[in-house]
């Protein structure tokens, strides 16, 4: 459901002021691990009921055992009044066994596994060099009805090219070997994986970011380098940041929130090779708000937001309603990180909505 309340204004026109939606759900999100638990389980927490968490830590999350010992310190850090779960996938690789896979299924906070392609983003380096030696584990996941997260970037060519070249390459061959797979294209960046999922089968989903959406290459790259809006993908052309915009307003079922909000300390970013990722979960739900507004697309927002991927993976739609105020609010420059700070996406800009915290 989505409930607005309006006011007048003294010319008689009526002005948007609050926004009302089922609580929503954060389908791609990376907390990181030990001391910056505290900090990142909460941000999320505050707005979001559930989070699908990645599992690209060191080392990487290749066994039940080790998923759901991360999943109790994620539920360990949270220390706020909302409920919240953190739902799980596993690390997909070689290691992954087939017994765990099954074993997954008496455990309904996991939902899937994640496959990065070798070298394609941060802490993949024990990903996946060959897609069709995990065939046998695909084959698994589709008989566990197990969800498959594909981060859909080669590791050659032109940055700029890698979604569309893996896509073409290796997921279209791969969702017609296993057609009862259900695939999630994570952080979808480009015209062509719009193309891709709008035309694939009903097993095909795909997750969409709020900086993918708010921003082109020019944000990164304009007037000088700027290191906390390089993420993996990396921001694209602004058509492909318009046909983004389209799907994800378009109550498309296909096409559900998920911010890959996915923090660095700040020397981490600002170097000469600074890590990749945005960090955009404490205002992430006012980043969606804002975009659904500037498209005229804001009754469409809870449906992306609360109710798309809850079905795509088969779960309950949330209880509870979470209220968006018209009001503006400043994005601080940092935020704590452990014992050190994060840059959020937009630090020091005016967003247009807040979230009522009194709630």
């Amino acid at each position: 459901m989505i409930f607005f309340s309006y006011f007048f204004e003294v010319d008689g026109i009526f002005i948007l002021q609050t926004v009302s939606i089922t609580r929503p759900d954060d389908w791609h999100v990376h907390f990181r691990d030990g001391q910056f638990l505290t900090h990142t389980v909460n941000a999320s927490a505050r707005h979001f009921a559930r989070a699908l968490v990645m599992p690209n830590l060191k080392p990487a999350l290749t066994s039940l055992a080790a998923l759901l010992d991360y999943r109790d310190r994620i539920m360990a850090a949270h220390s706020g009044d909302s409920p919240f779960t953190a739902m799980m996938t596993f690390y997909l690789n070689s290691a992954l066994s087939p017994d765990d896979l099954h074993a997954s299924k008496a455990h309904p906070d996991v939902v899937g596994a994640k496959l990065y392609p070798a070298g394609a983003t941060t802490n993949s380096d024990e990903g996946v060099h060959s897609l069709r030696a995990i065939y046998p584990l695909l084959e698994v996941m589709q008989d566990c009805d197990l969800v498959l997260q594909v981060h859909g970037e080669v590791t050659d060519g032109d940055i700029f090219d890698r979604e569309s070249m893996f896509i073409s390459n290796y997921l279209q061959p791969l969702i017609k070997n296993f057609p009862r797979l259900r695939v999630v294209l994570e952080h979808i960046s480009t015209r062509a994986a719009v193309d891709f999922v709008q035309s694939g089968p009903e097993t095909l989903a795909a997750t969409i970011t709020p900086h993918h959406m708010l921003y082109n290459r020019n944000q990164l790259l304009a007037g000088g380098v700027r290191p906390h809006y390089y993420c993996l993908p990396i921001l694209k052309r602004e058509d492909d940041r318009l046909a983004l915009l389209q799907a994800a307003t378009s109550d498309n079922r296909k096409f559900f929130a998920g911010t890959d909000s996915a923090p660095h300390a700040q020397g981490s970013k600002e170097n000469a090779c600074g890590c990749a990722g945005i960090y955009s979960a404490p205002y992430a739900l006012a980043f969606y708000a804002q975009i659904f507004e500037e498209q005229g697309q804001l009754s469409r927002l809870n449906a992306f937001m609360s109710r798309f991927g809850a079905d795509f993976y088969r779960v309950p739609v949330n209880k509870g309603e979470i209220v968006l105020i018209k009001q503006e609010q400043r994005v601080p420059p940092v935020l704590p990180f452990g014992a050190d700070h994060v840059v959020p996406m937009a630090a020091n800009d005016m967003l247009p909505w807040s979230v009522d915290e009194s709630i």
